[in-house]
């Protein structure tokens, strides 16, 4: 991971700080969220050939038929998951290249992310080692089964879209946790938030929102 963690021309903080402008204006409001996107070096989770559209708003291409979500994605999901508390514990499911698990990991104590797909899973472990993050733990598994062996969650983010919830993980949610979940099929998915009190769910729809589809098994 040989590239500049502050970046130079494309990817420099004149850039990032042009990105911040375009998320304020389309409604990011969390200023703390809206810090951490400025500061965390997008341009290391992809791939260099498209490190000079790191900022912009947009999602790229990662591999393995994946893609970095867009930042205002990122951004939105990060406010409505954190709300306006500090979560302890968050589960990711859909590790990815690692960039939203690096933007979570400055909101949450402890963060639980899991990859269906090896060499991501792999690659992102590699880049949050270069960047010291160390709040975070990472498994190789079936997003669909969560990881029950450290539930509850005050938060659950999945970054890929089942067609329906998955029952599995709103039993991993604690009670008054939140979870954020792009619900639907190719066509038509829509970015929900989830509130659990007690054994009693509540959900409200957040955006329209495209993301790949949440598949079963690993590879």
């Amino acid at each position: 991971m040989e590239r500049s963690l502050r970046g130079i021309g494309m990817t420099s903080q004149r850039t990032r700080d042009r990105l911040i402008q375009q998320l304020r204006a389309q409604g990011i409001t969390n200023e703390w969220v809206l810090a951490v996107l400025g500061q965390v070096p997008r341009h290391l989770f992809v791939d260099e050939a498209l490190a000079g559209r790191a900022y912009e708003n947009t999602a790229l291409p990662i591999g393995h038929g994946q893609t970095i979500s867009q930042p205002y994605v990122v951004a939105r999901m990060t406010e409505v998951i954190i709300g306006d508390t500090k979560p302890n514990k968050i589960l990711e499911i859909g590790t990815g290249c690692g960039y939203q698990t690096a933007v979570l990991a400055r909101f949450a104590n402890r963060i639980f992310s899991v990859e269906r797909i090896a060499p991501l899973s792999i690659n992102a472990r590699e880049r949050l080692w270069t960047l010291g993050v160390d709040n975070v733990h990472l498994k190789h598994g079936d997003g669909n089964e969560g990881w029950v062996e450290y539930a509850p969650y005050d938060g659950i983010m999945v970054t890929a879209a089942p067609t329906e919830i998955p029952e599995t993980l709103l039993h991993q949610l604690a009670s008054d946790g939140r979870m954020v979940v792009p619900v639907g099929d190719r066509d038509r998915q829509k970015l929900l938030l989830i509130t659990r009190s007690g054994r009693y769910f509540s959900e409200q729809v957040i955006d329209n929102v495209v993301f790949v589809p949440m598949l079963s098994g690993v590879k």
